[in-house]
């Protein structure tokens, strides 16, 4: 979706046309999620976040602005949303995650081994969250390296070595 169909589209939902949030639904529901899943590592949490960023677009229609760049706004509410379901979830919750996971991933692996091939998943795993978030943002976000930089406050060569180093990690894995 280009900046000014999404502009249109938030035009609707300030007026209430419900039509408006569906057409972002449909548009970017894969890719909120992504971002969303790449910090909280959970699915569940990450479908209900997912969810609640679409009732807070809703919500908050009237504060967006046109013209300022529509993936990085949508990136920036959903980064913090899941930032903030992290710091209120606690450590402990984060330890349990974690270690589901590794065990998940572990099962994984060993049917891979068998089968001789590593799936996407399983390699994206293996980058570091920062790395996930910014290949996240690259690919499924078309973002440029210079709205991924602004919106994880980081410079932008360093947004760009880490996208390259990811992308080689990958490639390695045969991804």
């Amino acid at each position: 979706m280009r900046n000014h169909e999404f502009d249109q589209c938030m035009r609707r939902i300030q007026k209430g046309d419900k039509t408006g949030l569906k057409d972002i639904y449909e548009g970017y529901i894969s890719y909120i999620y992504a971002v969303i899943l790449g910090i909280v590592r959970n699915r569940e949490n990450a479908e209900d976040l997912t969810a609640e960023f679409f009732v807070r677009l809703w919500s908050s229609a009237d504060s967006y602005r046109p013209g300022g760049g529509h993936k990085a706004w949508m990136t920036t509410i959903a980064r913090n949303m899941a930032i903030d379901f992290m710091r209120k979830s606690g450590r402990e919750q984060l330890v349990e995650e974690i270690a589901d996971e590794a065990e998940l991933s572990a099962r994984n692996s060993m049917e891979n081994e068998v089968i001789g091939r590593m799936n996407f998943r399983e390699t994206v795993a293996k980058l570091t969250d920062t790395e996930r978030q910014i290949v996240t943002m690259k690919l499924a976000g078309d973002m440029t390296f210079k709205e991924i930089a602004g919106i994880l406050g980081m410079p932008m060569g360093t947004v760009t070595w880490k996208y390259q180093s990811s992308m080689e990690k990958l490639r390695r894995a045969g991804v």
